[in-house]
């Protein structure tokens, strides 16, 4: 999923010498025009010199300006065309939305709801089948939530959507012992209302905003605290048979994600449960994922190509693999085990002498005395 930065046009580098020497002339120019004019009015030289100095500076600072709102113009565009991009891929590669599908999309009020139905309704405007969106959004009475910025922004934006009002803060609150994560009740509680809405709506989809850093957190969560290698599938049948779930967002980046919602504007709305609490296993995956994309670029983008490329004869779950009843067969197995050899993209064998290519098959082997 990495992507290739291509270079700028040079028209959109604000720090090429050569605009630089231009914009300077041409804010030279102008202040020169304007010193004539001042001067042939009757303005004293010195006064005039004055004024057309200050001319030139905020001449070349306008410029300056200008050619920044341009690049970052230019990025944004960029950026939301890879977006609705990887969006578009992920929702063809996994089948998630079909002809006459209605996909309930549901808003938290943070940065990647937003994002996902923004994106959605873009695509839903060109895609080559019809589907309907409505945006559902659980009202859980949090303190302080302020209730009119979603509904102000959705009817604004032109979705039929839905506000569904239940009180799980105070459940949450009262049930979960001071000092203790609320995600396991919470999501518990939101779920069970989501797929009851749903069914209330009509819905055939349920769209959620988790994207490719949420897919790989979840990934190292069970690793190091269920001891399972289990991921978060970018679509599922829900644990009551009656739903299908979908992850749009599955292929996109939250670092883009954040961005293109700080371009858009969207008002976010903070979540006073979970996204307040310090020291969850989660935000502890995203501190180690962030870093090891600082510090080794490319190292998370093969993680996540690494989970739809999975091999379970080198494995060991007996479930998925029939250990117990392989046999040698004196035949070249595709993609078998290479045993004592390092693996595949295990090293690298650039430079090495010739004999680390030549297959042990090759080779005559002295018999022990």
């Amino acid at each position: 999923m990495s992507q290739a930065t291509a270079p700028l046009p040079s028209f959109f580098n604000d720090t090429s010498p050569a605009d630089a020497n231009r914009r300077a002339a041409d804010a030279q120019l102008f202040a020169q025009a304007a010193l004539a004019v001042e001067v042939a009015a009757g303005v004293p030289v010195a006064e005039a010199a004055l004024h057309a100095a200050e001319r030139a500076e905020l001449s070349q600072a306008e410029a300056e300006e200008a050619a920044r709102a341009k690049r970052h113009a230019f990025e944004m565009n960029k950026l939301s065309k890879r977006l609705h991009r990887e969006v578009g891929q992920a929702i063809a590669d996994f089948h998630m939305i079909e002809e006459g599908d209605k996909v309930m999309v549901c808003m938290s009020g943070g940065k990647d709801s937003y994002a996902m139905l923004d994106i959605l309704m873009n695509l839903q405007r060109r895609a080559p089948i019809r589907f309907e969106i409505v945006a559902v959004n659980l009202d859980q009475k949090q303190p302080g939530f302020p209730e009119h910025v979603l509904p102000e922004y959705l009817t604004k934006v032109g979705v039929p959507f839905r506000i569904e009002e239940q009180d799980t803060y105070s459940v949450v609150k009262r049930v979960v012992p001071e000092g203790k994560t609320t995600c396991s009740l919470c999501s518990r509680l939101r779920r069970g209302i989501l797929y009851r809405v749903a069914t209330e709506l009509g819905c055939t989809k349920i769209a959620l905003g988790h994207h490719r850093d949420d897919i790989l957190q979840t990934m190292f969560m069970n690793m190091f605290f269920g001891s399972k290698l289990k991921g978060m599938p970018p679509k599922l049948v829900t644990d009551n048979g009656e739903h299908v779930v979908i992850r749009p967002m599955a292929y996109c980046r939250e670092k883009d994600l954040a961005t293109y919602a700080e371009h858009r504007e969207f008002p976010i709305i903070p979540c006073n449960l979970c996204g307040s609490q310090e020291g969850l296993q989660r935000q502890q995956m995203r501190e180690m994922i962030n870093d090891w994309d600082a510090r080794f670029p490319g190292r998370v983008d093969n993680m996540f190509t690494a989970l739809a490329n999975i091999v379970p004869s080198h494995m060991m779950d007996r479930r998925l693999y029939p250990f117990e009843t392989i046999q040698a067969t004196g035949a070249p197995v595709p993609g078998g085990d290479i045993a004592f050899d390092e693996d595949e993209g295990c090293g690298d064998t650039a430079g090495l002498p010739g004999e680390a290519s030549v297959s042990l098959a090759s080779l005559r082997i002295r018999q022990a005395d």
